[in-house]
């Protein structure tokens, strides 16, 4: 794909994205129906989209701006574009995309944020795979002229490192997800913010 075809679909792919109070929306829609987003409907699934939309409320009431971060939104230059990949019954989305939507709004218009479901962008999911995978969330900085100057995805380092050691040691998911979330919960969003503040330096 060539930078002025790139450049257009990310614009396209801009168009079509939601806001994130649009996919909480969708999100609570879906729930009250019985369903979760993506293509893979279960039990097991909803039971995830509606625990995750729980810990979406709590995160967004929990959050708390770092100084340091707040500073480099506010001297941001240029406005930004965050296309997010995301997915109700994700665990890693709701722990974080809500931050996410917090730090936006933190920098007063500055950055724009908008969702899309992965299981309907699997085009532009799979140019973004993590060790080859579909993981998510997946943020994707966009600059004025929605060229990509950077990402973030699809969990701070630690928890990362977590989830690595233990799909390497065979751990059960279960076992290991509980743990992640704990992680996540004493954590309150900082290492996220810590990276963020990385990704706008850079």
């Amino acid at each position: 794909m060539n930078s002025e075809n790139a450049t257009l679909t990310y614009s396209a792919y801009w168009k079509k994205a939601m806001s994130y109070a649009m996919y909480r929306s969708t999100v609570s829609d879906l729930l009250a129906r019985g369903l979760t987003t993506g293509t893979h409907q279960s039990p097991e699934m909803l039971d995830y989209a509606r625990l995750n939309d729980h810990r979406m409320d709590r995160v967004e009431k929990r959050f708390q701006m770092l100084p340091a971060l707040q500073e480099k939104l506010d001297q941001l230059s240029e406005p930004l574009h965050w296309l997010v990949l995301s997915e109700g019954w994700c665990g890693d989305a709701a722990q974080n995309l809500p931050a996410l939507e917090k730090i936006a709004e933190h920098s007063h218009g500055k950055i724009n944020l908008r969702v899309l479901l992965r299981d309907e962008n699997t085009e532009l999911m799979d140019q973004w795979l993590t060790n080859g995978g579909r993981s998510i969330p997946k943020l994707i900085q966009l600059n004025a002229a929605f060229e990509v100057t950077g990402s973030w995805g699809p969990r701070p380092a630690e928890a990362q490192a977590m989830v690595l050691a233990a799909k390497a040691a065979d751990e059960d998911h279960h076992v290991y997800a509980e743990r992640v979330h704990k992680w996540y919960a004493h954590n309150n969003s900082a290492d996220l913010q810590g990276e963020i503040l990385e990704l706008l330096k850079g």
